[in-house]
């Protein structure tokens, strides 16, 4: 069995350039003549971890649609092999910089902004660094897998005074859009008590489990990764911030619990019979991204979700107290034969429920239910679809709201430092609960700032 994922030290190698540098503000980074930059009037980008999200949504998309306003000056990885696909899948003509080289990157190339989306467990400590050499933040969800790493960006960020903006795009999502209105119209009162239950199936669910997030070394669980989505739509919609957190999880289905296991699925000698064998040759992106680079790094993109390695929590279930007095109970279950969700907001006026029914795995794509209930005789049902685009339509909404100069944030969208810290503190909390069994207070896990922008 692998016994270790190569790529996944992708700071490691970084650690004794960065300390030399640790302390050293940008301007003194950036003062030799020769790497002077005119300026173009674009925001300029640089892209750390070159794998699916970071090449698609924030390489070749960003590309694509908002050239107007940004511009990449530069890409970095571990991987080179990885880094030059990228390069072309992206469509961009700049330097590539492996890992060791980040902060000769800031230095060589002056980014405005630094886009991270490498492995979720490393965010933090790019987060930090090119906040610590002058460039505001933009990192994929969730921003942060334990509270030291919380702790950082928050001192950080009041530390060098600049931004992180956290890519949750289901704040941008027809339904999410949807709910925040009716929960600011004041119809339905206040919100007593929600229940939000996630389902995946074993085409989505099963993902997770053959790629790195299956370890909670680098991922911190599903409860980081997939549910900080979750716990920050609610954190949005309620406009409010968790107090404590108990909850109870594990790992039920995949990982151990089978009788016969391989290292990937191409090298498999349990094809015929294993229901979750997939063929990667036959996608051309994963194999230039993933299968044309395993001889750098190590990393097979096709794992086998039957690893014993595997020891994050495919079951779970969340209870959390918020200081507006809502009580929320969150359920995530990873092997269903359905993908969707189920929410229900019990408030003082009545309820409302939301069914969100995906007819294919991966996209947002079938219907959404949503119907009010006030009484016995009074309620109201009506259906609503995705956008066009990816994850029906939000994750161009969350760039042209990054990006475009002058677009309105109605919903205040926009996620910030602290809204990326309270959703990663729920996940972060509730792994601490289901490894103690105890209840866990939010405020005992980080120390924030008394003049944290966040």
């Amino acid at each position: 069995m692998q016994k270790s994922i190569r790529r996944r030290n992708f700071i490691g190698e970084t650690a004794s350039v960065a300390a030399a540098t640790a302390f050293l503000p940008y301007t003194s980074l950036a003062t030799d003549n020769k790497n002077k930059v005119q300026p173009s009037g674009k925001k300029r980008l640089a892209l750390v971890g070159t794998g699916d999200r970071g090449s698609s949504n924030w390489g070749k998309s960003v590309v694509n649609n908002f050239a107007e306003y940004v511009e990449f000056v530069a890409l970095c990885d571990i991987n080179p092999k990885r880094m030059e696909a990228a390069k072309q899948l992206i469509g961009v003509d700049v330097k590539c910089y492996p890992a060791p080289d980040f902060d000769l990157m800031i230095k060589e190339t002056r980014p405005d902004l630094v886009i991270v989306t490498t492995t979720d467990c490393f965010h933090e400590k790019y987060i930090v660094r090119a906040m610590e050499l002058g460039c505001d933040v933009i990192s994929e969800k969730s921003i942060a897998i334990d509270a030291d790493q919380c702790q950082r960006i928050a001192d950080a960020e009041v530390r060098t005074g600049r931004k992180v903006i956290v890519g949750f795009n289901v704040r941008h999502m027809n339904e999410s859009i949807e709910m925040k209105k009716i929960l600011l119209s004041g119809e339905l009162g206040k919100v007593i008590s929600i229940d939000y239950h996630e389902y995946l199936d074993t085409s989505h669910g099963a993902s997770y489990f053959r790629r790195w997030h299956g370890k909670k070394a680098y991922s911190g669980s599903l409860l980081l990764h997939k549910a900080s989505h979750h716990f920050d739509l609610i954190n949005w919609l309620l406009e409010s911030e968790p107090i404590d957190v108990h909850a109870i999880g594990k790992l039920a289905f995949y990982g151990h619990n089978n009788n016969y296991r391989g290292r990937n699925c191409r090298d498999c000698a349990f094809t015929e019979k294993c229901k979750f064998y997939w063929d990667m040759t036959k996608d051309a992106r994963m194999m230039a991204l993933y299968g044309n680079c395993e001889d750098v790094d190590g990393y097979f993109r096709d794992g086998c979700v039957w690893d014993n390695e595997i020891d994050i929590y495919d079951t779970s279930s969340v209870q959390v107290n918020y200081d507006n007095g809502t009580q929320f109970t969150y359920t995530m279950n990873t092997f269903l034969p359905q993908e969707g969700q189920r929410i229900t907001f019990f408030c003082e006026n009545g309820k409302l429920d939301v069914n969100l029914n995906y007819s294919q795995p991966w996209e947002v794509a079938g219907t959404f239910e949503f119907r009010i209930t006030k009484d016995r005789k009074t309620t109201k049902y009506w259906i609503l679809k995705p956008a066009e685009g990816s994850h029906g339509g939000a994750d161009d909404r969350l760039k042209e709201l990054i990006f475009k100069p002058g677009t309105k944030d109605q919903f205040n969208s926009r996620a910030d430092s602290r809204a990326g810290i309270m959703s990663s503190l729920i996940g972060i909390a509730a792994r601490q609960s289901i490894e103690t069994g105890k209840m866990v207070q939010i405020a005992d896990l980080v120390k924030f700032p008394k003049v944290w922008r966040g």
